[in-house]
């Protein structure tokens, strides 16, 4: 078993790199073919912060 009372150091390997345009397009998409405007919810989104404003879907 480790000893919990010293720093801990972990190695992470990167994942893969999406980009922000990419990531709204998958999302614009999710919103749209579950009959949401997904321009309504990326604002109301955006102006709550609540990150449960839009649920999981697809993921």
């Amino acid at each position: 078993m480790s000893d919990l009372s010293n720093t801990q150091f972990f190695q992470v390997e990167p994942g893969p790199q999406i980009s922000a345009k990419d990531i709204l397009e998958i999302v614009f998409k999710a919103l749209k073919e579950k009959g949401y405007n997904p321009v309504n919810q990326i604002v109301g989104y955006i102006m709550s912060g609540d990150p449960t404003y839009i649920t999981s879907y697809n993921g």
